[in-house]
């Protein structure tokens, strides 16, 4: 079992940067990747980010949806098994309730599927205003 619990939300502006953070608990030697999704206000779930976190195994790769690319970047750290998103120039429409994920699933070092992905945290709230 795995516990996930989110920080870092809140009420920026346009272009304004956020950063989040994941901390984890548990057993978390079990984690193969840890992602984020988000869930806007009327809009589909949506995966975010994605970092593989088994070393031995696609050990740090990363993937993130085409909107984010060159403006969010997640990472991990494995000593504090925390994992966070720096989220720069965010937008208006970025706003919703971000999640943090983690899968114990050896095939899913690589997943961007919200199934394979069986811990979640809670969410925290994100508000871009224009």
């Amino acid at each position: 079992q795995v516990q996930l619990v989110e920080s870092g939300g809140g009420l920026v502006q346009a272009g304004e940067s956020l950063r989040l953070s994941c901390a984890a608990s548990g057993q978390t030697f079990t984690m193969y990747a840890m992602a984020w999704f988000r869930q806007a206000p009327g809009k589909e779930f949506e995966f975010v980010a994605r970092i593989s976190t088994y070393m031995a195994i696609h050990g740090g790769d990363t993937y993130y949806v085409d909107s984010v690319k060159g403006r969010f970047t997640i990472s991990g750290d494995n000593v504090e098994n925390m994992l966070y998103l720096q989220m720069n120039s965010l937008e208006p429409e970025e706003t919703g309730v971000y999640y943090c994920a983690a899968t114990t699933s050896t095939s899913a070092t690589l997943s961007i599927d919200r199934a394979e992905y069986r811990s979640w945290g809670q969410g925290t709230q994100v508000t871009v205003s224009s």
